[in-house]
């Protein structure tokens, strides 16, 4: 299937892609078949954009688990392997007894790079975000690592996570015009007005905006339709579920904006992936502006 297409820094990808960590979350966790399988219906409905992250695992110390999980599918898969992007994240950290942090420091982030490399099984990284500002830290010190290692060809595109607009704005002064690819954020019906600024930014800066639990988050995705009527009369109207409803709202914001809506089971990704080609009328969409 060839679906509609976004842009991120030099790559053409889908506008959906594939948030891959419930692969590594999911209580009970999903089987090695059924990750192959949700990834494979992913990538043969025109998805080409997939996202990771190194902390996405069951427990603190099997960090990498959702890297492997991806590699893995993408190995076994049948289609072009070149023609996928896939993204992944490092600077949030897990210690034993599940303790969570952050570590900015060149060298964490370069340790957490080379790991990547090796769980996604490639040579350089499509694209890859700092996940979370380490606040001992200044901003622009970290995001210099990020453009060392892209001179030094082991990522091809740099992306920030979690980060306003002054944050947004110190990536750009320091990996200059063009120089950062990707923001991504929370972005939901039910967290919106948060990140609105950034999505805006981004848009007039030419930066690809990736939000994060598109849907809500976990359990969310299930809720949408119950907990926002409006999104409900144009599921029920159209004849397609709530959670395309929102996807192609969110869409329609902007041409940088790509969700990745997480999935464990091929069903949830291939209505997801519907999305990619229901357009809202200028009435639905102002309908869903809460």
């Amino acid at each position: 299937m060839n679906a509609p297409q976004r842009t991120i820094g030099q790559f053409q990808v889908s506008a959906i892609g594939l948030g891959a960590m419930p692969l590594s979350f999911k209580d009970p966790l999903p089987s090695d078949e059924q990750s192959d399988a949700t990834v494979h219906a992913a990538l043969d409905a025109g998805i080409t954009l997939i996202d990771t992250a190194d902390i996405y695992a069951p427990s603190w110390d099997t960090m990498g688990h959702n890297e492997q999980r991806v590699a893995h599918a993408l190995k076994s898969w049948s289609g072009d392997r070149d023609s996928i992007v896939v993204a992944t994240k490092g600077g949030i950290t897990r210690s034993q007894g599940n303790v969570w942090g952050r570590n900015g420091s060149p060298e964490y982030l370069r340790q957490a790079v080379e790991k990547s490399l090796r769980n996604l099984q490639v040579d350089v990284i499509d694209l890859y975000y700092w996940h979370r500002p380490d606040r001992h830290r200044l901003y622009a010190d970290c995001v210099q690592v990020f453009a060392d290692l892209k001179a030094e060809g082991k990522i091809k595109e740099i992306g920030i996570s979690n980060a306003n607009v002054e944050e947004i704005e110190i990536a750009l002064e320091v990996l200059g015009e063009g120089g950062l690819a990707a923001v991504q954020n929370e972005f939901s019906l039910r967290f919106n007005h948060t990140s609105l600024s950034e999505l805006q930014f981004c848009s007039d800066h030419d930066i690809a905006f990736l939000p994060w639990s598109p849907l809500g988050g976990s359990g969310g995705a299930k809720e949408v339709g119950g907990k926002y009527p409006a999104v409900q009369r144009i599921a029920q109207a159209r004849g397609v579920s709530p959670q395309q409803v929102v996807l192609a709202w969110q869409l329609s914001l902007s041409d940088r904006v790509i969700p990745i809506p997480g999935a464990s089971r091929p069903e949830s990704i291939l209505d997801s992936a519907q999305a990619m080609t229901l357009e809202l009328s200028a009435d639905e969409i102002e309908s869903l502006h809460l």
